[in-house]
């Protein structure tokens, strides 16, 4: 028993020498092992800094910012413009001639819709609201929009419609055209006188040689209408009945005549005269005095 006791003894203290050599880092060596430096133990960790199941899992390493040298996902190279939610048209091309013009293209511009039908008066070089309104017909006729300025596309549709204009459609002696002639003066020698257009046609057998704008008698002292013929004709004439001076009158009833008439070329239109046909144009109404000669009809329509 003594003996048994003594051997439970020795084991229980061999035990309790081992459990005091592993607290202090050390391992038990088995009988003639080769004795060797045993790294010591980590310190223990308090219970409570003891880390939890998800701590033990390595994190994730955080994913580094692009660098400026990064290539983006697709390259800025490649990249086209951004569209536009409303893409600006393109800016329409000047017009070649407007409002406010002035000059030669104009004078042609006027001298060709005078052809195609589109306006009615003589070719004066200035770009006014008539020609805008000219114009816009004639565009509208070709199917263009409406519009007062002459484009690229109505100066061809004009052209083409057109013939180039003479001298005498770009340069006309009348300020409005001459109507067209009364069939009495299709024969002869003939004073084509129109209180329509206000204009004074000379011709022979239905040939225009000259024409010039006139004016006539106010209501009080109207001119005076009907087939006539030139009675006689005063180069220096002077009405004693009004004082005043008929330069180159050549009469056809009574006291009316065709003269100059100083008044007319320095007022126009707003003056009248007592029932004769003044002519503002010297030059033409001189020559026209030299071609006359009494006995010439005279038609005043």
């Amino acid at each position: 028993m003594a003996h048994g006791s003594t051997g439970t003894g020795v084991r229980a203290v061999c035990a309790a020498a081992a459990v005091v050599l592993l607290g202090a880092g050390c391992t038990v060596q088995p009988a003639g092992a080769e004795s060797r430096p045993v790294p010591s133990a980590p310190p223990s960790v308090p219970p409570s800094a003891a880390p939890s199941v998800t701590d033990t899992t390595p994190a994730a390493s955080p994913t580094p910012p692009p660098s400026a040298s990064a290539s983006p996902a697709e390259p800025e190279e490649r990249k086209g413009p951004e569209p536009s939610a409303t893409p600006t048209p393109p800016a329409a091309p000047p017009p070649i001639l407007a409002e406010g013009a002035r000059g030669e293209k104009v004078r042609e511009l006027q001298a060709r819709l005078r052809q195609a039908g589109h306006f009615d008066l003589v070719p004066t070089g200035y770009y006014g609201t008539i020609t805008a309104a000219s114009v816009s017909a004639f565009r509208q006729r070709v199917g263009l929009p409406a519009g007062g300025q002459v484009t690229d596309a109505t100066w061809n549709a004009l052209t083409a419609r057109t013939r180039t204009p003479t001298r005498q459609e770009l340069y006309p002696s009348t300020t409005r055209p001459p109507a067209d002639p009364d069939p009495r003066c299709l024969t002869g020698r003939v004073l084509c006188i129109s209180k329509e257009s206000r204009t004074l046609t000379w011709m022979i057998d239905g040939r225009v040689l000259s024409a010039m704008d006139v004016r006539f008698g106010s209501e009080l002292t109207p001119t005076r209408e009907g087939a006539f013929r030139v009675t006689f004709k005063s180069r220096h004439h002077h009405s004693t009945l009004y004082d005043t001076p008929m330069p180159y009158a050549m009469f056809f009833s009574g006291g009316q005549a065709v003269h100059y008439s100083a008044d007319f070329a320095a007022n126009g239109y707003d003056g009248a005269s007592h029932g004769c046909v003044n002519v503002r144009d010297e030059a033409r109404i001189a020559a026209l005095f030299d071609q006359v000669r009494p006995g010439d009809k005279v038609i005043v329509h």
